[in-house]
C-alpha cells in the first residue's frame, strides 16, 4: 500500500449543518432598570462548539461577550440555547463573531457591544477573533 492509499480515508470532509439551524429567535431579554446608569456586563463560556466548514471537524472556543445596555439585558438560559445551536454549524471564527454580534444587537439593542471568541489551539495555532458596536 503506497502513502495515498494509507492517507486516503483521513482526507474527507464531515458532514455539518447550515446557518439556518442557528437559533436567534430564542433570545429573550429582560428589562433593565436602571436607565441613566451605565453597567457593563460581561458573558463569557468555554463551552463553545461549532465546527470547521472546511473539515467538518469540531472547533472549541470561550466566547466573551460585554455590553452596555440601553434598556433590555439578555436573559443568560437563552444566550445558552443560543450558543448551543451552533454545535453542528460550519462557520468560520471571523463570521462567527459578527453573526454573534448581529443576533445580540437585535436582541438587546445595546449602547455598545463587543464579540470575542478565543479558540482553542488547533495544529500550533491560536486565534482570537473579535468585532464590536456602538461607543463605550
Amino acid at each position: 500500500m503506497n502513502k495515498e492509499q494509507q492517507f486516503r480515508p483521513l482526507d474527507r470532509n464531515l458532514p455539518f449543518d447550515g446557518y439556518e439551524k442557528i437559533d436567534a429567535g430564542i433570545l429573550a431579554t429582560f428589562p433593565y432598570e436602571h436607565i441613566g446608569k451605565d453597567v457593563v456586563i460581561n458573558i463569557d463560556t468555554n463551552e463553545f462548539t461549532a465546527v470547521c466548514p472546511f473539515s467538518g471537524l469540531p472547533d472549541f472556543a470561550t466566547i466573551k461577550v460585554n455590553y452596555i445596555p440601553q434598556k433590555d439585558i439578555i436573559e443568560l438560559r437563552s444566550f445558552k440555547y443560543y450558543l448551543l445551536s451552533y454545535r453542528t454549524v460550519g462557520i468560520y471564527q471571523e463570521h462567527l463573531v459578527n453573526r454573534i454580534l448581529d443576533d445580540l444587537v437585535i436582541c438587546c439593542k445595546p449602547k455598545w457591544m463587543q464579540v470575542v471568541a478565543d479558540y482553542n489551539i488547533r495544529g500550533g495555532v491560536h486565534t482570537v477573533a473579535s468585532v464590536e458596536f456602538g461607543k463605550k
